[in-house]
């Protein structure tokens, strides 16, 4: 029996709306010190780190607004009927460096939904497309997020 109403399936397609972040050089070597890298590139601040994008986008709320998991409840998803969400995996491709003093902007869109049947039950499959991008429309990277649900 599916789980996956008309109405959840309608949102295909929906985008949340652009999110613009500047990059500071103090930024990156905050991120660069406290992931541990040791190429001077990143410690310097010259260039940011791989993954230093994943939470440039991120709202920043009170801590009672955080989800579960700790991040701050996403507005582009639906009211889904399962709720215990896992993490399904993760795509990077990387186009270009991450610099200081790029203005970056973050184009997020819900680009699947669907559903399979599990061992204890029904499961819920959704992805995310996050294209980066710099201001003057350089492609800096995409990031396709699958999350699921039971």
């Amino acid at each position: 029996m599916p789980v996956l109403t008309a109405d959840v399936l309608a949102c295909i397609g929906r985008k949340a709306p652009p999110r613009t972040e500047v990059v500071t050089r103090r930024d990156i070597r905050k991120y660069a010190i406290a992931t541990g890298q040791t190429q001077r590139k990143y410690i310097d601040g010259d260039e940011a780190p791989p993954l230093y994008h994943v939470a440039l986008f991120w709202d920043v709320v009170p801590l009672d607004e955080l989800s579960p998991d700790g991040v701050s409840i996403d507005r582009l998803l639906p009211k889904f009927p399962l709720e215990k969400a896992m993490a399904g995996g993760l795509d990077i491709h990387y186009y270009d460096r991450i610099r200081p003093g790029d203005t970056l902007v973050g184009n997020r869109t819900l680009t699947a939904i669907y559903e399979k049947e599990g061992r204890s039950g029904p499961l819920i499959f959704y992805e995310v497309l996050l294209e980066v991008m710099r201001d003057d429309g350089t492609l800096v990277l995409t990031e396709r997020t699958t999350r699921l649900l039971r």
